[in-house]
């Protein structure tokens, strides 16, 4: 190892972490980042962490690749501090090497990863892209910089016409290390609880038509839209103050209720989904609440939510709906008693004062542990939801 080089370690990232797993390196070795530019991103069981370099340099060996895991403190590449390529009018990710046609890339592997015009190549998305035979110039990248990212191929080869010619192949994959804990979780919450599922369903014309008669004051006011979702946070909230065994968490025979609300809020992140937690959400206005969503939100398009806002929670909602879903049922998440799954408004016709009117209708759901929630306090907290939310002006009045 040269004297100049810089150790490239895997930093503490939490408490009870030990091991990560690579998600992926952003420049290949050869390649030059400037200071404080994103390096590497390492994924845990909780979150993903991306890691800036500590000063300008080349890369000039990894030693874990993406897919592999090390221990915090071990030495995953070395880094040697140097200026920025005189070429360059920005530091970037760059080579050596001048970048190469992409039928001369396909055609002779080159010494580091191929330029597109609006990035560089990430190994990763290299590998990809040789495998499907996809060229550098008809791929987007979206990552910093215009990078090219794995996802960003994985888009184009739904773009691109591809012929299959060969053997049919597989391909096995590790899962990351959130994937694991995801899976873990829910095999435990169907395991050790006794989970059932209550369902209703709501008419969201009031919410509809008092978003579009506040719409733009709102966001005037506040800078932010208003959602849906700030509409059964208090509703919910609402719900679990009068029956508390929905706001408890069991621990063999011991039994805890919480006097306030953590309402975690399920938000599809950049690798996958995560549940950040509104804390107090009882004291959160409107206001308070689609403005905490809203970044928390892209915080998870960037995989930047840290472990504490992940951590605790004593209620969970979580909202198929913006994908599309009619109807699902959600798992607890333990070790919570209860889980609120919202899911999309559709016009359906509905009996009115003995009429057929088509009206915006949701179905809501409610997933609870029957261990310490009885059928009585489940139905009626999801019936109170219902009604605070047919009747918003409940959930301003409190009542």
């Amino acid at each position: 190892m040269s004297t100049q080089e810089i150790e490239i370690k895997v930093p503490p990232v939490g408490e009870s972490i030990t091991e990560v797993m690579i998600g992926e390196w952003y420049v290949s070795e050869g390649g030059f980042l400037a200071a404080d530019e994103n390096l590497v991103a390492l994924e845990s069981d909780k979150a993903t962490f991306e890691i800036p370099a500590e000063q300008g340099g080349l890369v000039t060996r990894i030693l874990k690749q993406a897919g592999e895991t090390a221990e915090v403190g071990e030495v995953i590449g070395f880094l040697q501090p140097a200026e920025a390529p005189a070429e360059s009018a920005q530091p970037a990710p760059a080579t050596p090497a001048p970048a190469t046609p992409p039928a001369a890339a396909a055609a002779a592997p080159p010494p580091a990863s191929p330029k597109a015009d609006a990035g560089h190549v990430m190994p990763a998305a290299e590998r990809l892209m040789k495998e499907q035979k996809i060229p550098a110039s008809a791929v987007t990248g979206t990552g910093p910089g215009g990078r090219i990212l794995k996802e960003d191929v994985v888009r184009a080869t739904g773009s691109i016409p591809m012929e299959v010619a060969g053997p049919r192949e597989t391909r096995n994959v590790t899962l990351s290390p959130i994937r694991q804990t995801i899976a873990r979780r829910l095999v435990e919450a169907q395991q050790n609880a006794a989970l059932l599922t209550t369902f209703n369903e709501v008419d969201m014309s009031a919410v509809k038509s008092l978003r579009v008669t506040y719409r733009d004051a709102f966001e005037k006011k506040y800078g932010i839209k208003l959602g849906f979702m700030s509409f059964f946070v208090r509703a919910v909230v609402a719900g679990l103050q009068q029956f508390p065994q929905l706001n408890a968490q069991i621990s063999g025979k011991t039994v805890t209720y919480y006097n306030y609300c953590d309402i975690g809020i399920a938000i599809g992140g950049g690798k996958g989904l995560v549940v950040p937690v509104l804390r107090n959400a009882e004291n959160m206005s409107f206001a308070d609440i689609e403005q905490s969503i809203v970044e928390y939100a892209n915080k998870a398009k960037k995989n930047q939510i840290s472990l504490e806002e992940l951590e605790g929670g004593t209620f969970t909602i979580t909202n198929g709906g913006v994908y599309g879903s009619l109807l699902s049922t959600p798992i607890v998440n333990p070790p919570q008693s209860g889980v609120l799954g919202m899911h999309g408004i559709f016009d359906r016709p509905v009996a009115v004062d003995g009429k057929v009117e088509i009206r915006p209708m949701m179905y809501i759901a409610l997933t609870y542990d029957h261990r310490i929630v009885d059928g009585r306090e489940a139905v009626s907290f999801l019936r109170l939801v219902r009604e605070m939310i047919e009747d918003p002006t409940r959930l301003v009045l409190e009542v």
